[in-house]
């Protein structure tokens, strides 16, 4: 039997519908960062913007007492980068992950760590944090005495990808900077971590992110061999296709969406799940536009496709929402939806300015790929 054909604009409104961007959810906080599975913390204030725009009646506070009460941790898990994920979740996620992010201490801090043996590096990290919160700065200190000649920055670096490591509050919280604390995770959270869970990886993402093809969940997750993962999953998910012929997998009950279901406007945060969350980006991203990612530009949905860039100006005590467009100019009634939306992220991440104002730039090279803040 031919699996049926799904096309971009269908795959488009259900990815909207399971990341809650069709209509915002009535849910707590934890529950929607379980539901996204980790939620991108490269640039700290993101997760804010990221959980606003999909959960209606969210404040900063919500996710701030959730990291304090440690029942959601900020550390590095998918693709080597900073993620929020639920405390339950992180300690199967973590193991899963494990190879993933020594495959990337080798290739991007091997040579600077070279002649320190990962174990002795490892044993030698857990030894200084035991017991203890350490700044990331003074665990590269006490490295660095430990290893005289290396360098101490990449030696602290090596460390967290080869020790499951947490980032405690205050880091992670909204507008804080400085000193990024860090602890043993097993320490902060009072409990071991479990054994991995591909399979449980791999439901999860397609709920959150499905359909979807292999090479899709091996991109956001920084996993490889996935495809035996769906294999031993067997007959439990779906088949489809996608307009190219590519196979894509879901799970047997999850909702599908309809190609003409409206989609309103939304603003997503740098690095936002959404658009990291598949290899093959065009149902939400056009290919023209793929550098925004690379180069950690916001972005701002329109018919439930990345149409503009955003970011926050502030000037005295007037904070400025400007709204870049990608390519043509958007047309007058979208722009209206824009400032509508717009005006309450202002309010929601500019709340203490005595002013706001929307503007949109002409369209300009903003999009382009520009200098690499971090990986996508």
């Amino acid at each position: 039997m031919t699996a049926p054909v799904l096309t971009r604009r269908a795959l488009n409104r259900t990815l909207l519908r399971r990341q809650a961007l069709l209509e915002r959810a009535v849910a707590p906080a934890q529950d929607m960062v379980g539901r996204l599975v980790a939620v991108q913390a490269q640039e700290p204030d993101a997760p804010y913007v990221g959980l606003w725009t999909r959960l209606e009646g969210f404040d900063h506070d919500q996710l701030a007492r959730l990291l304090e009460d440690r029942l959601v941790v900020r550390s590095t898990v998918l693709r080597g980068t900073q993620h929020l994920v639920r405390a339950d979740d992180y300690l199967w996620l973590r193991p899963l992950v494990q190879p993933a992010l020594e495959r990337v201490w080798r290739g991007t801090l091997g040579r600077r760590t070279d002649g320190v043996d990962p174990a002795e590096l490892a044993s030698a990290a857990r030894g200084l944090l035991a017991g203890r919160t350490l700044t990331r700065l003074q665990l590269r200190d006490l490295l660095a005495e430990r290893w005289p000649g290396h360098d101490g920055q990449a030696l602290a670096w090596a460390a967290q990808a080869l020790v499951p490591l947490v980032h405690p509050p205050p880091a992670g919280t909204w507008r804080r900077r400085g000193a990024i604390p860090v602890a043993l995770a097993e320490n902060w959270l009072g409990r071991p971590l479990a054994a991995p869970a591909p399979e449980t990886l791999l439901r999860r993402y397609l709920a959150a992110f499905g359909p979807a093809s292999v090479a899709d969940a091996q991109a956001w997750s920084g996993l490889s061999r996935l495809r035996e993962v769906a294999d031993r999953l067997g007959g439990e998910l779906r088949s489809f296709r996608d307009e190219a012929g590519r196979e894509l997998l879901d799970l047997p009950e999850a909702p599908l969406v309809a190609p003409d279901v409206p989609a309103p406007v939304r603003f997503l945060p740098e690095f936002d799940n959404l658009l990291l969350g598949h290899a093959d980006r065009t149902r939400v991203l056009g290919d023209e536009h793929r550098g925004l990612v690379v180069a950690g530009l916001a972005a701002v949905l329109v018919d439930g496709f990345a149409r503009a860039v955003w970011t926050i100006t502030r000037e005295g005590g007037t904070a400025t929402l400007v709204v870049e467009a990608l390519g043509d100019p958007l047309p007058a009634a979208d722009r209206a939806a824009v400032a509508e939306e717009g005006a309450r992220l202002l309010a929601f991440a500019a709340g203490d300015a005595t002013g706001h104002d929307v503007r949109f730039a002409p369209p300009g090279p903003t999009a382009s790929p520009g200098p690499r803040r971090g990986r996508s």
